[in-house]
């Protein structure tokens, strides 16, 4: 029964035969006929063409509103269903970034079993691009990420925004300082995530917006590492603050002034799959 929404919900994102047909793994002929046939019944043409490229018109948006929407209760049927009879274990996939492996996803895990002693998780650290990307072929059911993908084919909800702070080591001219704006640190060397990154992402428009470029001394792809790091005097980074102290006791946490963006934290799950009954529950707790 859902397939015969799934495959234009799917059309109606992607607006191009070849990509909507390569994620419903099916031949582009197959597709394009489907959609023929669907305009001619409706006496209506709901795309406006552009060579390969499709254009939902006015018609075409009232419609899939409507089959977005019995898509949607037509999944969450099925995975009621699935969710009465079946008898395997209550498991749920969550992926995240690393920085949040030593106090956020605890705290979820925790708090999750408290309610649900029976429940199970499988946990998986990545970068965004991969949990992202896993959430989307249905191998995860949640990520928590920052900050928000762009991308269409998931669902984000925020869960929190962390201010963004200066360590330096305590030796550093700046440790100490009520507050340091990021002209001042121009001509630092500093230790930071990779450029795919969400923290990086925060540097470099805040380096941009003082004018300047920052200087990158050692790239790594985790936020304790990087803080182990400045401890070590290899330079000064951008960390999210963390209302708890997990950052080595030798590294100085200095406020920022200005307008340097904090760290937006989000939960993601796929569009267009429902998720299942235990998945759900995490989700609707972090709201």
């Amino acid at each position: 029964m859902r397939e015969t929404t799934r495959w234009f919900v799917v059309l109606a994102e992607e607006q191009n035969v070849t990509a909507a047909a390569a994620r419903l793994q099916m031949t582009q002929p197959t597709l394009s006929r489907m959609l023929s046939r669907l305009e001619r019944r409706l006496g209506a043409t709901l795309f406006d063409r552009h060579g390969r490229r499709l254009a939902l018109n006015d018609l075409g948006r009232l419609y899939a509103d409507h089959v977005r929407r019995a898509d949607t209760e037509l999944a969450l049927a099925e995975q009621a269903v699935a969710d009465r009879i079946s008898d395997e274990p209550r498991v749920v996939r969550l992926g995240f970034l690393h920085s949040f492996g030593t106090w956020l996803v605890p705290d979820i895990v925790r708090g999750s079993r408290e309610h649900d002693p029976g429940l199970r998780f499988e946990l998986l650290q990545g970068s965004a691009d991969l949990v992202r990307d896993k959430v989307i072929a249905g191998e995860l059911d949640l990520g928590i990420l920052s900050p928000q993908p762009a991308s269409t084919r998931v669902t984000w909800r925020r869960i929190m925004r962390q201010s963004v702070v200066l360590a330096t080591p305590l030796g550093h001219p700046l440790a100490g300082a009520r507050s340091v704006r990021m002209e001042q640190v121009e001509g630092c060397s500093f230790v930071a995530m990779p450029r795919e990154y969400g923290m990086r992402q925060i540097l470099d428009e805040a380096c941009a917006a003082a004018g300047f470029e920052p200087q990158v001394v050692v790239e790594c792809q985790d936020l304790h590492t990087v803080a182990g790091l400045v401890s070590a005097g290899i330079g000064v980074a951008l960390l999210p603050e963390e209302h708890t102290t997990r950052y080595p006791a030798d590294v100085a946490i200095t406020p920022l002034a200005g307008a340097v963006g904090g760290r937006e934290v989000g939960l993601i799950w796929a569009k267009g799959r429902p998720l299942p009954q235990p998945a759900r529950d995490v989700r609707d707790a972090l709201a």
